[in-house]
C-alpha cells in the first residue's frame, strides 16, 4: 500500500448521536484525525429512531455519513462503496452485526477489520454464547482485530478466539475541542455516564454517599437512563443528557471528576474510557476506581487519584491541598495530549492498515507494560 490517501469505510453503532453511548465521541475523535491526515472516510450508521431523535452531529465536516435501514438496504445501495474501499472497519454493537459482517466478508474487501470498543463485554458475551453483534466464528475473518482493551486480552484474542492479529486501539480525545474553559468551579465532584447497573454500586459509594456526608458541598451526575427510584441527595444535581459540545464546560467546572468502570472492564484491565481522556484533557482532576493497567496510562498519585472506599473520596474532597490538585490535573492533561489524541490514534490505525496491505505485520503502538500488537504464527 502506497502513502496515498486511503478510502476507508466504517460501519459503526453511531456517529450522529452521542445519546446513551460512548461510541460516537470515540469515532468522532478518530475520524477527525483521519481527515486531518488526508484520508477519506465513509461512516455507515443504522437509521434507528432512538438516535434519530437525539442527533447532535447530523452533518459532520470530517467524513461522509450515510444511513441505512438494514442488511438488505446496505447491500443494495452501498455494496460498491464497501467492496471498493482500501479498508472496511466494522464496530462493536452494530445492529445485526453478525449478518452485516458476513455480508461484507462475502464482498471480499481489500482489508477487513473489527474495532471492538467493548472488548471485555464482547468476550463475556461470547463466553455465554451470546452473539448479539459478533459470532465467534467470525473473529478469524478479520485482518486486524482492533481492541479498545490492551494488555493480556490481546494474546487471549489470538490464542483462544482465533484472531489473526490483535492490536490495541484505545479511545482518544479531540484536543482541539477538549480543553479547560477557565470557568469558575460549580461542583466539588461530578460524574458523566449513562446509567449502568454494574456501575451504580460504585457511583453510590463514591459520589452519592459522599454527598450525604458532605451536605455543604455540591455534586452532579450527567447522563441518561437512570431509574426514577434512585434517592438522590438534595446537593446532587442531575443532568439528563449532556451533548459533547458541553463536555469541556462540564469538566472545567468540577473541582474533581469521578471515573467509574464497568465490571467486565475492571476484570480485563487496560480499558480506559473516552471519558477518562476527555476529563484529563479538560484539566479536571480525576478520582477513579482501580483496574490493572490504569497506572500505566495515568500514574496514581501523579496524574490521577484512586479511591477504594467512601472514606477515601471524602478525605480527598476535604483535605487535598489546592496546589497538589492543580499539579495532578496538569500532569494528566500533559500525558493525554502527548499520547492519546485522535490524531495520534488515527496515525496508529493507518500504520496498521498499511503494514497489513503491504503483507507485513501490524506495527506496534505503545502500550507501556504490554506490547499492544500480537500476530498469529
Amino acid at each position: 500500500m502506497s502513502d496515498l490517501p486511503l478510502d476507508i469505510v466504517v460501519v459503526g453503532l453511531s456517529l450522529s448521536s452521542s445519546w446513551g453511548n460512548g461510541h460516537a465521541t470515540t469515532f468522532r475523535g478518530l475520524l477527525r484525525g483521519l481527515d486531518a491526515l488526508g484520508h477519506r472516510v465513509l461512516f455507515l450508521e443504522r437509521d434507528v429512531p432512538w438516535y434519530a431523535r437525539h442527533r447532535d452531529l447530523a452533518m459532520p465536516d470530517f467524513c461522509e455519513l450515510a444511513y441505512y435501514d438494514g442488511v438488505d438496504d446496505l447491500r443494495e445501495r452501498l455494496a460498491g462503496r464497501v467492496s471498493g474501499a482500501d479498508a472496511v472497519i466494522v464496530g462493536s454493537f452494530v445492529p445485526e452485526g453478525v449478518a452485516i459482517i458476513d455480508m461484507i466478508a462475502s464482498l471480499r474487501p481489500a482489508c477487513l477489520c473489527f474495532y471492538d470498543i467493548d472488548t471485555p463485554v464482547t468476550l463475556a458475551k461470547l463466553a455465554r454464547r451470546d452473539e448479539e453483534y459478533l459470532a465467534g466464528r467470525q473473529i478469524g475473518l478479520f485482518d486486524i482485530y482492533f481492541s479498545f482493551t490492551g494488555g493480556p486480552v490481546l494474546q487471549r484474542l489470538q490464542d483462544c478466539h482465533g484472531a489473526r492479529r490483535a492490536a490495541a486501539l484505545y479511545c482518544s480525545v479531540d484536543a482541539s475541542r477538549y480543553r479547560p474553559t477557565g470557568e469558575p468551579v460549580r461542583w466539588d465532584l461530578g460524574y458523566l455516564g449513562t446509567y449502568s447497573a454494574d456501575r451504580q454500586k460504585t457511583l453510590e459509594q463514591f459520589l452519592i454517599e459522599p454527598a450525604r456526608l458532605l451536605p455543604q458541598m455540591h455534586f452532579v451526575v450527567a447522563g441518561p437512563q437512570y431509574p426514577s427510584g434512585i434517592d438522590w441527595p438534595a446537593n446532587v444535581e442531575r443532568i439528563e443528557h449532556l451533548p459533547p459540545k458541553d463536555h469541556p464546560s462540564f469538566y472545567s467546572r468540577q473541582r474533581f471528576t469521578l471515573n467509574v468502570t464497568r465490571a467486565d472492564m475492571i476484570a480485563a484491565g487496560w480499558s480506559p474510557s473516552v471519558r477518562l481522556f476527555e476529563a484529563a484533557a479538560c484539566g479536571a482532576p480525576i478520582i477513579s476506581d482501580f483496574w490493572e493497567g490504569l497506572g500505566t496510562l495515568l500514574p496514581e498519585g501523579e496524574a490521577l487519584l484512586v479511591a477504594r472506599t467512601t472514606d477515601d473520596v471524602v478525605r480527598l474532597l476535604t483535605s487535598m491541598p489546592e496546589d497538589r490538585r492543580k499539579a495532578m490535573a496538569t500532569a494528566a492533561r500533559e500525558r493525554v495530549l502527548s499520547s492519546h489524541t485522535g490524531d495520534m490514534r488515527a496515525a496508529q490505525l493507518i500504520g496498521h492498515l498499511r503494514k497489513v496491505r503491504d503483507g507485513g505485520k501490524a506495527i506496534k503502538t505503545e502500550d507501556h507494560a504490554y506490547a499492544d500488537t500480537h500476530d498469529a504464527a
